[in-house]
């Protein structure tokens, strides 16, 4: 019988050490390589989730402003300067803004219909954009906190900030940054 060359010895070998290692290391490199992909898909995942949240949240948001939307315009209440007095940069009421806002109640209540508040805030164009979008949104938080106390449901009112994107005097005098200062009540049926 022949004695095997050493080259033959050497390539029989490599080839068994490929054929046993091959699997064993592919299947390795496959979870290595697995295992990160899955953490980022299970990531990604979780991520949709939140945006599916979200995306339902705004779409309730919107459904409930389209039915505010098609509600008839009854009429509104202008709170500015000349009746309510909401001070530079405040939105506190003054007791002559409850009492005009008491008055307002007592509408509600004598008319007894089953009406929805829109309250609008608007602040005149000192300060910075998004701090005037705040402040309208407080002024307008206010007022709906003084209905609510009064025993207007929360559910019937909703607010919204125009902050000072919605002048209706110009913001160049006194007088008509007093009169941009101001809460709308629109009451819808």
């Amino acid at each position: 019988m022949q004695k095997p060359s050493l080259s033959t010895l050497v390539i029989v070998a490599v080839s068994a050490g490929a054929l046993t290692l091959g699997g064993c290391a592919t299947k390795g490199f496959v979870r290595n390589l697995v295992a990160p992909v899955d953490a980022k898909v299970q990531a990604h995942e979780t991520h949709l989730g939140q945006l599916d949240r979200t995306s339902q949240e705004a779409l309730d948001r919107a459904t409930a402003a389209g039915k505010l939307a098609e509600g008839k315009f009854l009429y509104s209440m202008v709170l500015s300067d000349d009746s309510v007095k909401f001070p530079t940069d405040g939105s506190a009421l003054s007791d002559e803004a409850k009492t005009r806002l008491m008055d307002f109640v007592q509408k509600l209540k004598s008319e007894n219909k089953n009406v929805y508040l829109e309250i609008q805030g608007h602040t005149d164009d000192t300060g910075a954009k998004t701090h005037n979008m705040r402040l309208g949104e407080d002024r307008a938080e206010a007022v709906r906190l003084f209905f609510n106390q009064q025993g207007v449901a929360l559910n019937r009112m909703s607010t919204i900030s125009y902050g000072d994107t919605a002048p209706v005097a110009p913001n160049t005098t006194p007088e008509g940054r007093s009169q941009n200062r101001r809460v709308v009540v629109v009451v819808l049926s």
